[in-house]
């Protein structure tokens, strides 16, 4: 039984690179990562960007949707919270990140 043992170890191949330093492997990790960053980090801090930039310009009078499907018209803005006539004389109070999107002039006259 013994002498299959000697013959099963692995041998190196001649020229072979350091088990160490793999450049196909580099070359994978570093693809992988740019693919991570174009496909994902880039888009989602872009749309980060517009939410906040929407967010930030709240004034009385814009038409929004929450996140919640809620239309309304902005009557009061604070720091922290905005107030939404959802229709005559019902007020809602909501947190800003609820906002989603801002509707164009005129769209809650319609429905």
């Amino acid at each position: 039984m013994s002498f299959f043992i000697s013959e099963a170890m692995a041998q190196t191949a001649p020229g072979a690179a350091p088990a160490g330093f793999d450049p196909m492997s580099m070359i994978f990790l570093v693809g992988f990562v740019v693919i991570f960053y174009l496909m994902i980090w880039r888009p989602q801090s872009k749309r980060a960007k517009e939410h906040k930039n929407l967010i930030g310009g709240l004034s009385v009078g814009d038409e929004v949707v929450t996140g919640g499907g809620i239309l309304g018209k902005v009557k009061k803005v604070t720091d922290e919270f905005i107030v939404l006539e959802v229709s005559e004389g019902q007020e809602l109070k909501f947190q800003k990140g609820a906002v989603v999107a801002a509707l164009p002039k005129g769209t809650l006259k319609a429905i």
